[in-house]
C-alpha cells in the first residue's frame, strides 16, 4: 500500500442543504418551499408543517445561517481546508418559484451562477442534490405534490433549465435527496398529505414511482445536455442487524431492507424487481405505469450510488416498540439498543465498522461507484474559556469512519469516489429544527430561537480536516500545538 490511504482524484469534502443553510426565504424572486412551512421543534417536540406561512410561528429555514449572503467567505473558509468538491442543493423555489411556470426566475439562476463560479475560483467541484427536501409549496397545494403524474414534467422541465445553466460548472449530480425517506415522512422529502381514509402505502409508492420516472428521464436528459455528466442516486442507508441468531430475526432484517433497496434497485438497475412486485400484490397495492415507464427507468440508470450513513439499528422479531417514549435505534418498531456499539445524546448509535460493511453490500450488489455524502455526528459544543471550539468528541467519530472507509477502498476493494461529511458548517437541523444540534468544523453564531450574530469560528475539527485531506486520509491523529490557523 501506499503512504496514500485514498487516490489522488478523491473527492474530500463537506455537504449541506440550500434549505438548511441559505436562509433568504422570500428575496430575489424565490417562492415558498415545503421546508418554509415547517416550524421549529427538538427532541422532545416533533417539527409541525404548517399550511401556509402562519404570522407569529417560528420557522427556521427562513434565515437558518444566511449562507445565501455569507456564501464567499464560507467558500473561502472551506477552500482553506483544502475541499476537492461541495455538496449543496439548489433550492426549486428559486428557479421555479412555484414549480409549474414555463420559464426560469433568473435570479435565482444568477445566485447559483455566483455560487458555482465561487467554488470553482478554488478548484473545488460542486457536488448539487436537485431536490433536497424541499420542492415548490404551490405544488403541494395545486397539485397534491409527487402523487400526481404532473409533478414528473415539472421536474423534468425544472432539471433541464439548471443542467443547461450550469453545464460547464456543475459534473455531479444527484437527483433526489434519501429518496427512500418517503416511506416514512411522505411530506418531507415528496410533500404528501393524506387524506382520511385512503391507503397511506398506496398513495406512498404511486409518489415513489412518479420519482423514480423523473429521476429517470433527468438522468437521460442531463448525459445529452452533457455527455460528461456523473448523475446519481442518494439514499439514506438504514444498516441493519438482527438482535439474536433466530432465524425470524434474520428474515425481519431482509425485509426491512428490501424496502430501502427497492429504490436503489430501480435506479441503478433500470426495473422493479420481484420481491417488491410481490409486496405490492399482498397488500393490494396498484402501480399506476404509462407504457413507456419501464422503457425509461431502464434507459434512465444511475451513474453512482450517493449515501448518507449515521447509524446502525438492531431489531428483534418478537419486540414491538409504541415510541413515544425514549426513542433508539431510528424509531423503528422493532428497534432494540446493540449492546455492543455507544450512542450519540440524540439516541443515534455509533457504528464505524457499519459504514464498511455498508460499503461493501453496496458494491457487491451494483458495482457502481459509491459517495458517501453525508456522515457526521450531532452535539452540543461548548466555547471554552480561551474562545475556542474543542470537538475531540467529533474528531474521533469521523477518524473511525475514515478508517473503516479506508478498509473498505484498500482491503476490500471498494470504489469509492469522495467523501463530503455532514454538514460541514453549523446548520439548521433537518429532525428537529434545532441549532444546538450541531454537525459543523465550522461554528456559527446561532441559537434555536433565532438569536445570535452569525458570526463563524473554526472548531478543532476544522484544523483536524484540514490534516486529513492533505494526506489523503494519512494523517488522523490531531495535535492541537501544531495547529495552522486561519486568519
Amino acid at each position: 500500500m501506499s503512504n496514500n490511504r485514498f487516490p489522488e482524484n478523491f473527492l474530500w469534502g463537506g455537504a449541506v442543504a440550500a434549505n438548511q443553510c441559505e436562509g433568504a426565504w422570500n428575496v430575489d424572486g424565490k417562492g415558498i418551499s415545503t421546508a418554509d412551512v415547517a416550524t421549529a421543534g427538538s427532541r422532545e417536540k416533533q417539527r409541525e408543517y404548517t399550511d401556509g406561512v402562519i404570522e407569529g410561528k417560528y420557522y427556521p429555514s427562513h434565515e437558518a445561517i444566511d449562507f445565501y449572503n455569507r456564501y464567499e467567505g464560507d467558500i473561502a473558509l472551506f477552500a482553506e481546508m483544502g475541499f476537492k468538491c461541495f455538496r449543496t442543493s439548489i433550492a426549486w423555489t428559486r428557479i421555479f418559484p412555484n414549480g409549474d411556470e414555463n420559464d426560469p426566475n433568473e435570479e435565482g439562476l444568477k445566485y447559483y451562477d455566483r455560487l458555482f463560479d465561487e467554488c470553482l475560483k478554488y478548484g473545488i467541484e460542486p457536488v448539487v442534490t436537485i431536490s433536497h427536501y424541499e420542492m415548490p409549496y404551490a405544488l403541494v397545494e395545486k397539485y397534491g405534490a409527487w402523487r400526481n403524474r404532473k409533478l414528473v414534467d415539472f421536474y423534468v422541465n425544472y432539471c433541464e433549465a439548471i443542467f443547461t445553466r450550469f453545464k460547464n460548472k456543475v459534473k455531479y449530480w444527484m437527483t433526489f435527496n434519501e429518496i427512500n425517506v418517503i416511506a416514512l415522512h411522505p411530506f418531507i422529502p415528496a410533500g404528501i398529505k393524506f387524506v382520511e381514509g385512503e391507503n397511506k402505502e398506496q398513495v406512498i409508492y404511486q409518489a415513489a414511482h412518479h420519482q423514480l420516472v423523473a429521476s429517470a428521464k433527468v438522468v437521460s436528459m442531463g448525459h445529452k445536455i452533457n455527455p460528461d455528466f456523473k448523475i446519481g442516486m442518494m439514499m439514506i442507508y438504514p444498516l441493519m442487524y438482527p438482535e439474536t441468531c433466530n432465524p425470524l430475526d434474520t428474515l425481519l432484517v431482509q425485509e426491512a431492507m428490501n424496502k430501502n433497496y427497492f429504490f436503489s434497485d430501480v435506479q441503478a438497475r433500470g426495473y422493479y424487481p420481484n420481491y417488491m412486485k410481490n409486496y405490492f400484490e399482498r397488500n393490494n397495492i396498484t402501480i399506476e405505469m404509462a407504457e413507456d415507464d419501464e422503457e425509461i427507468l431502464r434507459d434512465g440508470s444511475v451513474d453512482y450510488i450517493g449515501f448518507s450513513y449515521y447509524m446502525s439499528t438492531t431489531v428483534k422479531a418478537d419486540v414491538h416498540n409504541d415510541n413515544t417514549g425514549d426513542i433508539v435505534n431510528g424509531a423503528l418498531s422493532n428497534g432494540v439498543e446493540n449492546p455492543y456499539i455507544e450512542s450519540s445524546d440524540w439516541g443515534w448509535a455509533i457504528d464505524p465498522v457499519g459504514l464498511r460493511y455498508t460499503l461493501n453490500r453496496f458494491y457487491d450488489r451494483y458495482e457502481l461507484p459509491l459517495f458517501i455524502v453525508e456522515n457526521g455526528f450531532g452535539a452540543i459544543d461548548q466555547i471554552s474559556e480561551d474562545g475556542q471550539i474543542h470537538d475531540q468528541y467529533r474528531i474521533d467519530y469521523l477518524k473511525k469512519h475514515i478508517e473503516q472507509m479506508e478498509l473498505a477502498v484498500n482491503y476490500d476493494g471498494v470504489d469509492l469516489m469522495g467523501y463530503t461529511p455532514w454538514g460541514i458548517m453549523d446548520l439548521v437541523s433537518f429532525t428537529t429544527g434545532e441549532m444546538k444540534k450541531r454537525y459543523g468544523m465550522i461554528y456559527v453564531d446561532r441559537d434555536n430561537e433565532g438569536n445570535g450574530t452569525m458570526e463563524r469560528c473554526c472548531k478543532d475539527s476544522y484544523y483536524w480536516y484540514k490534516q486529513v485531506i492533505k494526506s489523503q486520509g494519512e494523517n488522523l491523529e490531531f495535535n492541537p500545538e501544531k495547529v495552522e490557523v486561519f486568519a
